[in-house]
């Protein structure tokens, strides 16, 4: 009792104290969830690999094509296009591992990536997962992220699950996150087989992200960076973007990664057109 009392008082004497004005919101349900996924997330062993990839010829097609009014095309949908074809040759690398010790792997890749919404007067990061991206084109990618954003967030399938997820006490919550971890088809359902995420609101110039990583498979899009690059003996001007590639490494070893990022890569390089050439350019930074 003594000590019930001690921290009572203890608790009116720091809302009492004087510290300057200030002004509070509430920690919102989104943001809980979040909390308690991130802590789930700190248990993985992840590898990083920050990168940088020309995106030059990428970007002027996009440009050329919302020109033409051919259809809406965004770097985010062809990247997410690149990454889920590029995954379709190697499926382990959007593997989850069961409560069996098994791998399942997946034939289609559903991309979880990150979309802000307006929710009761503040900006909230909501989850969207394009389902079965690798059978879609950058378009139908592209047209999918940008509907979502003026979607009613009410219409989600996140909201309603997190309003069930928070009324369950807090050390069942986190109990519930290591099982969804060795529940492969349920984290398939509720949370994709990879993320992609996007910090580059900071911004041109080089910068990367490095996550706290919840899939087998996460690539976070970082800034944009103008670069001199020797190509055929002329100097041009490229512009490079940063990416951040985590691997879960209880799943991917470094082999298997290194492969998907050289792929990747030169997916991305080539452009909208893909078109099959060999040998883009001799990188030589100075």
């Amino acid at each position: 009792m003594p000590l019930l009392l001690l921290l009572y008082y203890f608790i009116k004497r720091y809302d009492q104290m004087k510290t300057g004005t200030y002004s509070t919101k509430n920690f919102s349900d989104f943001r809980k969830a979040s909390a308690d996924l991130l802590n789930a997330a700190k248990r993985k062993n992840m590898v990083h690999a920050l990168i940088e990839v020309d995106v030059t010829r990428a970007r002027s097609s996009i440009r050329e094509v919302r020109k033409g009014n051919e259809g809406y095309f965004s770097l985010i949908g062809f990247i997410i296009h690149c990454a889920s074809k590029t995954i379709e040759k190697n499926k382990t690398l959007h593997g989850y591992r069961d409560w069996r010790n098994r791998i399942l792997l997946f034939d289609d890749v559903d991309v979880s990536t990150t979309i802000e919404r307006g929710i009761d007067g503040n900006s909230e990061v909501i989850p969207e997962i394009i389902r079965s991206a690798n059978k879609k084109s950058v378009s139908d990618i592209s047209e999918e992220i940008k509907n979502a954003k003026t979607k009613k967030v009410e219409t989600t399938d996140v909201f309603n699950s997190i309003r069930l997820y928070l009324a369950i006490p807090a050390f069942l919550r986190r109990l519930i996150f290591r099982i969804l971890d060795r529940c492969p088809q349920l984290m398939k359902r509720k949370a994709g087989t990879i993320m992609v995420t996007s910090v580059n609101m900071i911004g041109r110039g080089a910068g990367w992200g490095i996550p706290i990583a919840s899939h087998t498979l996460n690539i976070a899009i970082g800034g944009i960076v103008e670069r001199l690059v020797k190509i055929k003996g002329k100097i041009e001007n490229r512009e490079h973007l940063c990416l951040t590639i985590s691997f879960d490494h209880n799943i991917i070893d470094g082999a298997p990664a290194a492969r998907f990022i050289r792929s990747f890569k030169k997916l991305l390089e080539k452009g909208l057109q893909q078109e099959d050439q060999e040998g883009v350019y001799e990188e030589n930074k100075i």
